[in-house]
């Protein structure tokens, strides 16, 4: 039987877009929920990274479901995360070096969970979205209550 037969159609907000931006990756649902899963193990077994995830989530399980939602939804376009994460890190004890970690996890998991092109796809996402969130985690470190400065 034909591969592309056996495999669950993805549901998408834009299911155009996202068939292209698979087809082009080589990215589907079982590719970025293998990618979320190995991630986050090596970031729980992370000595920087793991106690700060350790202290918020008891119950891995719905997590590891939110992030899948996530990345489908940065790297696919599929619409299927409905989070707000600039509020769920800002409060948290982290700076720069814990995003370089975070991002040098990320960098390594994706390069052997994906193809090349799938890689590329999701690291320069996962570089665009920590960039964002240090601004906003350092702007809410400096200024409490203000909104996020940009530069």
């Amino acid at each position: 039987m034909d591969a592309a037969l056996t495999k669950p159609p993805i549901v998408s907000a834009r299911p155009d877009v996202t068939a292209a931006v698979m087809a082009k990756t080589g990215l589907d649902q079982a590719v970025l929920r293998d990618l979320v899963h190995r991630f986050y193990t090596r970031v729980r077994a992370d000595p920087v990274l793991g106690p700060i995830f350790a202290a918020r989530i008891a119950d891995w399980g719905p997590h590891l479901d939110r992030m899948v939602a996530f990345w489908s939804s940065v790297a696919l376009m599929t619409g299927q995360y409905h989070g707000r994460p600039v509020p769920a890190h800002t409060p948290l004890p982290i700076d720069a070096a814990h995003f370089d970690r975070w991002l040098g996890l990320f960098r390594a998991t994706a390069t052997e969970v994906c193809t090349p092109e799938g890689a590329a796809h999701v690291i320069e996402r996962a570089e665009r979205i920590a960039h964002s969130l240090h601004v906003a985690v350092v702007s809410a470190q400096t200024d409490p209550g203000a909104p996020p400065r940009l530069v």
